[in-house]
């Protein structure tokens, strides 16, 4: 029983009228929206929302479709292997190395004191190395100029002989300082650009979006309520037209409060300042690999017209 007493008590505090007037208003206003859509209510029924907020309307939607469009281009620099698709082949082969080193260093560890052989533990795991094209270009330029260079000259394939060997090497130094300028750019890109980019579309353009639902339910709720005083007996048409005056106050206060919304995400500097930062991280990357491409290009230049001379005078002789 007081249990009971409890539950009635809570059942008391509730507003029933209040809880059904929401469910009606929300009924009326679907029922309404469904009317609309198969064409069952004249257009001089439905309410006209105020120019201004069609004209910020349109805006917005073209501000949101702005964002999207270049966050899904741009998205790409989230990603570290965007311009180096034989990254696959690569990320299975290590994977298996790390597979085979987890392997190893586990059964090393945990045999020892068995009958069976213990295996020798691995002195280190194996490397990882980044997967980007400037990357994968300055290894594959050492591995080469150290293959040209010969064992010998390994360590030092630059001070080699052979002038291939020095071009390789001078080479892959150059795309290695593009290759750090590459991962400095992504990171750049990721902190000042993408994450606040999102963020507008998260936060300010989201919340106005849900302003324009909030106006668009308040328009239904009051065009239902006309329609309901239109057929409305006698007796009730009071009621209705006070419903309908509420129904407007209410058009007006959500219709107000999403006009200064949108407002605010139209005037809103951030996304000038996040494309700025796009630019300029770009700018950095693209001149650095300028610079660092320039330089080696005049010393490799300079081994070619040195290697043709060279080869000319063999065959003169």
């Amino acid at each position: 029983m007081e249990g009971w007493s409890k539950l009635s008590s809570s059942l008391g505090n509730i507003n029933f009228s209040q809880a059904g007037s929401k469910l009606s208003k929300g009924f009326n206003s679907s029922v309404q929206a469904t009317r609309e859509r198969l064409g069952q209510i004249a257009p001089e029924d439905i309410t006209e929302l105020p120019q201004e907020y069609k004209d910020l309307e349109a805006r917005v939607d073209s501000l949101r479709a702005a964002h999207l469009s270049l966050l899904k281009i741009t998205k790409v620099y989230d990603t570290e292997t965007y311009d180096y698709p034989v990254q696959v082949q690569e990320s299975i082969s290590e994977l298996s190395q790390n597979i085979g080193y987890n392997l190893t260093s586990f059964a090393a560890t945990n045999l020892k004191g068995t009958n069976l052989p213990v295996p020798a533990s691995p002195t280190q795991p194996p490397q990882h190395h980044h997967k980007t094209l400037p990357h994968a270009l300055a290894r594959a330029a050492t591995a080469a100029a150290t293959s040209i260079s010969g064992p010998a000259n390994a360590a030092a394939p630059a001070e080699s002989g052979d002038k291939l060997g020095k071009a390789l090497a001078l080479y892959a130094n150059g795309w290695e300082r593009v290759a750090a300028a590459r991962l400095d750019q992504d990171d750049a890109i990721i902190t000042n650009f993408l994450a606040p980019w999102q963020q507008t579309l998260n936060t300010s353009i989201t919340l106005a979006l849900k302003a324009r639902q909030a106006v668009q339910v308040s328009r239904l709720e009051l065009d239902a309520a006309k329609q309901a005083l239109k057929n409305a007996n006698p007796s009730k048409q009071e009621q209705a037209r006070l419903e309908v005056e509420n129904a407007e106050d209410d058009l007006v206060q959500k219709t107000e409060v999403a006009i200064t919304l949108m407002k605010t995400v139209l005037e809103n500097p951030e996304p000038i300042k996040n494309l700025n930062e796009l630019a300029k991280s770009q700018l950095i990357f693209f001149s650095t690999a300028a610079e660092a491409l320039s330089a080696v290009q005049g010393e490799i230049e300079e081994l070619s017209v040195a290697a043709e001379g060279d080869y000319r005078k063999s065959r003169d002789h």
